[in-house]
């Protein structure tokens, strides 16, 4: 396969890859075709699905550029599943926030505070900041805080 569409290279194919083979391509590249692909029909609806997983800060950037360029330009809605929120956190307006079967759905500062993600996550969780990001540190070792039901089963059994 090669990239044709005009469109997908004005977007985000650089010209230096454009007429080369997909599979040599690299990850970051091979992402950039996939996001250039997707908004090549100018979709009004985006629904991103882990689009930065397993790409370098520099193919991040890039990816979060497009995509917020097509939301701006075209007035798009975006749904953006993601596992790192650094990369998109100064883009988005609402977030939803799921873990356990439960969720918290808020702006990025009523959702990404300690006490919010620890009584989500049933466990300490910290919310840091570290210059204009946020960083999102879990315990794994603690012990959950929230109580169930059969934390209060003093009954004996046998």
């Amino acid at each position: 396969l090669h990239v044709r569409s005009r469109r997908q290279r004005q977007m985000c194919i650089r010209d230096s890859y454009a007429d080369r083979r997909v599979g040599l391509l690299s990850g970051g590249e091979q992402q950039r075709l996939r996001v250039g692909q997707a908004l090549a029909d100018e979709p009004t609806l985006l629904l991103c699905d882990e689009p930065l997983s397993n790409l370098d800060l520099a193919n991040q950037v890039a990816i979060t550029d497009i995509i917020d360029r097509q939301r701006r330009d075209r007035r798009a809605a975006v749904l953006f599943v993601t596992h790192d929120i650094n990369p998109i956190l100064g883009r988005v307006d609402r977030i939803l926030y799921i873990a356990g079967g439960r969720f918290v759905l808020g702006t990025p500062e009523e959702v990404l505070q300690t006490r919010v993600l620890t009584e989500l996550y049933g466990t300490p969780v910290f919310v840091l900041r570290a210059g204009d990001r946020l960083v999102v540190v879990g315990v794994p070792d603690a012990e959950p805080h929230h109580e169930h039901a059969h934390d209060h089963d003093h009954g004996g059994a046998a």
